[in-house]
């Protein structure tokens, strides 16, 4: 692939830079089509002739072949698919485009307020335990209480004049991220679940290059609950379904009490209302009319299952009808957890600022 450098004018991008432009709007179309490739390469075409974006410099088709060249999608029976490279360059840029809308904030690992064995050095010191850390040993310190003691013609070091650095204890963190899929997502010509999938996956590569130890799995929600693998997450794609938010809590709560991770939580992306559970004799009840009680009542119930076990949830809501907010405080209620009221562009802003802050407390039983 060749290119071709016009005049330089200040603010112009290079060729390269525009280059990872049209990438990064091709895996932003990728995520749109559902995982469809064509698709997201036709709407490219549509998008470059209306705006011009393309010129002799950097056709579509360089831009395909450089896509092939990068191993990021491939030729698989003469259709174009994503490649696994592809599929984590997506959550790169997802990633990349969260965090550029992220105010300066706490950076690190997880942290707690407690004072335990961590890395991050604190201002306090303590007398040495065993187990302490020798290289958080305050020498400054340690040497004073030697000399205090005995002054500097007789030093004689002793355990009891050691002092260590306090340190805050990291914690690891074990999250379920529940994505509505039911029709709503969609409805009335705004995309919903596009963003929510976008979050969905920088979240994923967030927390896999990290904070490695944390736990993350996706469950999705409609009719029923789904168990989804990180790497199905652009493939996602709204169905004909209803809102089964208590299904969705039920297989959550199950995934987190396999845990071993002291710290639980559930982040819910949703629009609606639940509009459909399983009743006792395993049949789908499902109420699109206003706030079913006999359907809400069971979610609450889940909710405060969750809260029993110490499960916070966070909601995230991409709607803002009247009782659609007074479900969502009945259920944050239930479980003493919290709620946002996000519009879709600052939806990532808000559940990566959460995630960050909850690793920096100490999830107390409710």
């Amino acid at each position: 692939m060749r290119f071709q450098y016009s005049k330089w004018e200040q603010g112009s991008a290079t060729d390269e830079q525009r280059l990872q432009q049209m990438v990064s709007l091709f895996n932003y179309l990728v995520v749109k089509s559902s995982g469809d490739v064509e698709e997201a390469l036709e709407w490219l075409r549509e998008i470059a002739e209306e705006y011009g974006l393309f010129d002799e410099s950097m056709t579509i088709d360089d831009l395909v072949e450089k896509l092939k060249e990068e191993g990021l999608i491939e030729d698989v029976r003469d259709v174009i698919t994503l490649t696994t490279k592809g599929i984590q360059r997506i959550r790169q840029d997802a990633l990349n485009e969260v965090f550029t809308s992220l105010k300066k904030g706490p950076a690190g690992s997880h942290e707690t307020p407690n004072t335990g064995r961590g890395t991050e050095r604190q201002g306090e010191t303590k007398k040495f335990t065993f187990g302490d850390q020798p290289t958080n040993i305050d020498l400054t310190s340690t040497l004073t209480n030697a000399f205090r003691r005995d002054g500097i013609d007789n030093f004689n070091l002793r355990e009891e004049d050691l002092e260590v650095y306090e340190t805050e204890h990291q914690t690891t963190c074990a999250t379920i991220l529940m994505i509505d899929i039911s029709h709503s997502m969609i409805l009335y010509g705004e995309d919903r679940i596009t963003p929510a999938k976008q979050v969905a996956l920088a979240l994923s590569e967030m927390i896999s290059t990290r904070y490695p130890k944390d736990y993350l799995a996706l469950v999705t929600f409609g009719d029923d609950a789904s168990l989804v693998s990180i790497n199905e997450i652009p493939f996602l794609n709204v169905g004909p379904f209803h809102t089964n938010t208590r299904a969705g809590l039920q297989m959550a709560r199950n995934l987190l009490r396999r845990r071993g991770n002291s710290n639980k939580q559930i982040f819910m992306v949703t629009d609606g209302k639940p509009s459909a559970m399983y009743d006792s004799n395993g049949r789908l009840y499902k109420n699109s009319f206003g706030l079913d009680p006999r359907i809400v009542n069971k979610t609450l119930d889940e909710a405060v299952a969750c809260r029993r076990e110490r499960i916070p949830i966070t909601t995230f809501m991409v709607a803002r009808d009247p009782y659609l907010i007074d479900f969502v405080e009945e259920l944050t209620k239930a479980n003493q957890g919290r709620a946002y009221y996000s519009d879709l562009n600052n939806l990532g802003e808000f559940v990566f600022v959460d995630y960050i802050r909850n690793r920096r407390k100490k999830f107390t039983s409710r």
